[in-house]
């Protein structure tokens, strides 16, 4: 696939190249954080850098086993989804608009291009699957909006598989990525991520952009309404010690075939 970038994308794009400022960069160059999103009133969302860094795990597995010919998946971020795909022979493309993101995942192995899901993409219209795990049907803090492009990227019976929360949340959001307080002293690989570690400098947030938080509810509404049609619910419980009994929920929606006119 082409590895050229894209032009400059026009200036009512709905996402931003915010994840491509130093504190999401920086994360993704060391392996860890800590890292939030900030929203504007001070509630902070932790980033998981260093599972989004590690390898694939059972939770990420059980989505990639339910997908369907070629593979999208957008905001790949570090890469291991993709990386996990291309170890099984698939073919998988990353797209994410941080550059670091970028990077990382061909440096596992993947292909990745430095892009927006609103920018023109390759092979539109022919993806098997797409992917918006991690959180990212938040990207350009309009569900609806992105769930119809995603529709215009895949197959005419084509399958997303987005990650969600099993809770009623339909939220819009202004936020910024912000690194936690490190202390001058930390030399530990994986500082202690509580956002109150005051010790130390406060680094630089990133600028304001929109997002969105959606629950499987939420998520079924916008999907029912751009294009798509529920396939399947599951959740995993998480099996490592990082975070004991933590649950990641997944939905499986497919495209609807567009009705031909009949003259």
């Amino acid at each position: 696939m082409s590895t050229a970038l894209p032009p400059t994308a026009p200036p009512d794009r709905h996402d931003t190249v915010t994840w491509g400022a130093d504190p999401y960069a920086d994360a993704l160059r060391s392996g860890h954080g800590p890292l939030f999103l900030r929203r504007s009133d001070g509630w902070l969302l932790p980033l998981e850098v260093e599972r989004w860094c590690a390898g694939a795990d059972t939770a990420d597995l059980s989505a990639l086993r339910r997908c369907e010919g070629a593979v999208l998946d957008i905001g790949c971020g570090p890469g291991r989804l993709v990386a996990a795909l291309t170890a099984q022979g698939r073919r998988a493309l990353g797209i994410d608009v941080s550059a670091a993101a970028v990077a990382r995942t061909t440096a596992t192995g993947g292909s990745a291009l430095h892009r927006s899901v609103f920018d023109p993409l390759p092979h539109e219209g022919s993806w098997g699957t797409a992917l918006l795990l991690d959180g990212n049907i938040g990207i350009g803090g309009d569900p609806h909006t992105l769930l119809a492009r995603t529709a215009e990227l895949v197959t005419h019976q084509g399958l997303l598989i987005v990650e969600t929360t099993p809770a009623d949340l339909d939220e819009r959001v202004q936020v910024r990525v912000e690194p936690g307080y490190l202390p001058h002293t930390h030399t530990h690989p994986h500082p202690h991520p509580h956002p109150h570690t005051r010790t130390g400098t406060r680094p630089t947030p990133g600028a304001p952009f929109p997002w969105a938080r959606v629950g499987t509810p939420a998520l079924l509404r916008h999907a029912a309404t751009a294009g798509w049609t529920p396939v399947e619910q599951w959740t995993v419980t998480d099996q490592t010690d990082q975070i004991p009994g933590a649950q990641r929920c997944f939905v499986s929606l497919r495209r609807r075939p567009v009705p031909h006119n009949r003259g």
